[in-house]
């Protein structure tokens, strides 16, 4: 695999690029091409091709990608070929929906510990995991390897929750709190805000067409 330095745009298209082929394979077709995926994508079948060609020649030209080798080499440099714990605080309504998702998914990422504050909750079961009291956060973090943590409180909890996942020694942190937080620089953090995704869609709802009238501002 090259070692160039990959771009954030790359990464993130990745799992869009797995997606597509996980339903191509489910399909039983057995290969495909960069046209195809564009059309599918909406990309630029050439942005494909220079996407997976960061990390090596997956294609035979007239034939184009055979559908689970590329699936297989994906799943690899996205490291989810290999058992990804994970630990979520928030047993609300999201962090139910989020656990039911993880019961069904193929991915080899897992909730594997769940926490919450509120008496009411710990000591619940949601899909086999017992909702654990937080200031068992580290010991649990410790105990399983557990890599990434997944913020689903209220947005005035959010960063509380962010020092504790980064006092445990998680790695990276995935956020669906309404609120900006702060972690320090080796630990990656992604945002999952509704509000901020529904708010934009409101602006191009109400902005029709005049995106295509007007320049856009850098």
């Amino acid at each position: 695999m090259k070692q160039n330095r990959i771009s954030e745009a790359v990464v993130r298209r990745l799992p869009i690029y797995l997606q597509v082929l996980n339903e191509l394979s489910v399909r039983e077709i057995q290969t495909v091409s960069s046209q195809e995926l564009g059309v599918k994508l909406d990309l630029n079948p050439a942005q494909i091709r220079k996407d997976l060609a960061y990390f090596g020649e997956f294609g035979r030209k007239g034939i184009g990608y055979d559908i689970m080798y590329l699936i297989d080499k994906i799943r690899q440099i996205l490291k989810v070929n290999q058992t990804i714990k994970v630990a979520l605080v928030g047993a609300g309504n999201l962090g139910h929906a989020l656990c039911n998702y993880n019961k069904y998914s193929k991915d080899n990422m897992q909730i594997t510990a769940v926490f919450d504050v509120h008496p009411s909750k710990i000591g619940s079961n949601i899909n086999n995991l017992v909702v654990q009291p937080i200031s068992e956060l580290a010991e649990t973090v410790a105990q399983q390897n557990i890599r990434i943590g997944i913020i689903s409180v209220p947005a005035f909890e959010a960063q509380n929750v962010a020092n504790q996942f980064a006092e445990a020694g998680i790695e990276g942190i995935l956020n669906f709190a309404p609120a900006i937080i702060r972690v320090p620089d080796d630990i990656r953090i992604h945002h999952a805000d509704f509000t901020k995704e529904l708010l934009s869609l409101a602006y191009y709802l109400n902005h029709k067409g005049e995106e295509d009238d007007e320049p856009a501002l850098d």
